[in-house]
């Protein structure tokens, strides 16, 4: 495995596990099953109504609690600082344990920053390790670096081959924030997976395009957490620290940003608008 360091010394997995749209019924199974594969990082939110998923496999899976490294996110619901204080302590419980690694921003609506407020408070109280936001564009993480106590110590956004964020990464690396993807595969849109370059890239080091892309973020310096509920999927994602791409083989790569999103913009108004609807 390999690791990143934070901008408070915490060092993180760079490759983890994600659990969204993890059905409840099935998270403590395909938790213990990444565990059991070599996953080490398991991130969650409150929004995906699975933490209490991850605690029993937390619980169950065997290992010292202090070789997992747990994520899990304050969503829209929780904003403002007493809500979030409270949702913490919720979220606690349902993780079954006394601290969290990382806890994030989910959204970046409503009172954020009594949010943040709450999860500083956390964070000197010793119940989380790091801090930080997820889908925060330059403009609003930029406010929030500014006039933040604790410094976001990640920032978690849609990052894939076809949206590589390379403008966000150049200010979160001016104020020393990690990048951390979501959708790394981009849930297979942009018939994704059958990428003429991921393809032939993959063929020359025996390798699946899937396999590629997370190496190609990982070689990037990107926090990856890819999605499965099938063990011998999980198993791929995980075989990416054998092989390196070449120089030549990263600007192919690169090359194929198109510097959107193929999910939503929280610039468009009526992006917005669906948020709150759903809150």
């Amino acid at each position: 495995m390999e690791y990143v360091t934070l901008n408070n010394g915490v060092k993180m997995p760079i490759l983890g596990y994600g659990v969204y749209q993890t059905p409840p019924e099935d998270t403590e199974r395909c938790v213990l099953e990444a565990i059991q594969t070599g996953y080490r990082s398991i991130d969650t939110a409150q929004a995906y109504g699975n933490e209490e998923g991850v605690g029993n496999a937390i619980e169950k899976c065997g290992l010292p609690r202090e070789d997992l490294f747990i994520t899990t996110k304050v969503w829209i619901t929780n904003a403002g600082y007493e809500k979030a204080k409270a949702s913490i302590e919720e979220s606690l419980k349902k993780l079954k344990t006394d601290y969290i690694d990382l806890l994030l921003i989910h959204q970046p609506f409503g009172d954020y920053y009594g949010s943040y407020r709450a999860m500083e408070e956390a964070y000197k109280a010793g119940k989380v390790r790091a801090i930080g936001i997820s889908n925060f564009y330059p403009d609003r993480y930029l406010d929030l670096v500014h006039f933040a106590e604790v410094k976001p110590a990640v920032n978690q956004v849609e990052t894939h081959l076809f949206q590589q964020q390379k403008v966000a990464k150049e200010y979160m690396a001016k104020h020393d924030t990690q990048i951390m993807s979501w959708g790394p595969f981009a849930e297979g849109r942009n018939d994704y997976f059958n990428t003429p370059a991921l393809k032939e890239i993959g063929e020359k080091y025996g390798k699946t395009p899937a396999q590629v892309a997370l190496r190609f973020l990982i070689q990037s310096g990107v926090v990856v957490i890819p999605k499965s509920v099938h063990k011998e999927r999980m198993e791929e994602n995980f075989n990416v620290f054998d092989f390196s791409l070449s120089a030549d083989d990263m600007k192919i790569l690169e090359a194929l940003d198109t510097e959107n999103s193929l999910f939503f913009s929280h610039h468009d108004p009526a992006t917005v608008e669906w948020f709150m609807s759903i809150v």
